[in-house]
């Protein structure tokens, strides 16, 4: 049976593969993001212009929401004496604040649905403690959170877990996989020795929001080649 899902950010990376997964699954995905992409290209797709860094949330009238997922992040590598107040603002604003607004604007839909679900992203580096990603990882730390309270405050109804990649060959991480070399370094740093792609990712997306993890709630789930896990010889 065609759900009704919600995917912020859905016209880029992750967001993207997602969508497509979702869509070419039979179900009604409504995107919102700044630009439509290649979403034309799919079937039962609704797009919804939104900047989740504009000050008012969306407005967005359906009569039942399956799934919500909020997808767009940042990449903020400096060292910590180079960043500035603004760099952890502009991130917070991003990654904690265009979620909650954007969910919050529609959070009483989802709990009109029995056993809807609710996914969002961190990052290994919230866990693992990494040079020059205090800024983002502040900010994910805080998704992560947020993840856990709303699994606990929208039970028994609706369903919250949190992704955690390492890096992932993404149009948002192009400046640091911008050459194959770089690609090989990034990748040897995790026991599969390679990157991750955004299918892969959104696959593990796809199953949170389906019916198949009915029985998991506020999980933040490492997919990340082994990073937070292993340590290779």
């Amino acid at each position: 049976m065609a759900k009704n899902y919600i995917v912020v950010g859905g016209s880029s990376g992750i967001g993207y593969e997602l969508t497509k997964q979702l869509s070419e699954n039979g179900h009604n995905v409504t995107v919102l993001s700044r630009s439509k992409g290649e979403l034309d290209s799919l079937s039962n797709v609704n797009h919804v212009e939104y900047d989740v860094t504009s000050d008012e949330g969306p407005n967005i009238e359906m009569e039942s929401i399956d799934g919500f997922a909020y997808c767009p992040g940042t990449i903020n590598l400096k060292p910590f004496h180079g960043l500035k107040p603004d760099d952890f603002q502009a991130d917070f604003d991003i990654n904690v604040k265009g979620a909650v607004k954007t969910l919050q604007s529609v959070v009483k839909t989802l709990k009109k649905t029995e056993g809807s679900s609710i996914v969002f992203f961190s990052t290994v580096a919230v866990s693992q403690g990494m040079p020059f990603h205090a800024s983002v990882a502040a900010s994910k730390g805080a998704l992560e959170g947020i993840t856990r309270s709303l699994a606990a405050e929208l039970s028994p109804k609706v369903r919250v877990n949190c992704i955690a990649p390492s890096v992932t060959d993404t149009p948002l991480a192009s400046r640091i996989l911008s050459s194959e070399e770089k690609k090989k370094s990034s990748g040897e740093r995790h026991a599969l020795n390679r990157v991750g792609t955004a299918a892969e990712v959104a696959r593990l997306a796809t199953f949170l929001l389906s019916d198949d993890s009915s029985w998991m709630t506020g999980q933040i789930i490492g997919l990340d080649g082994g990073m937070s896990a292993v340590r290779p010889l």
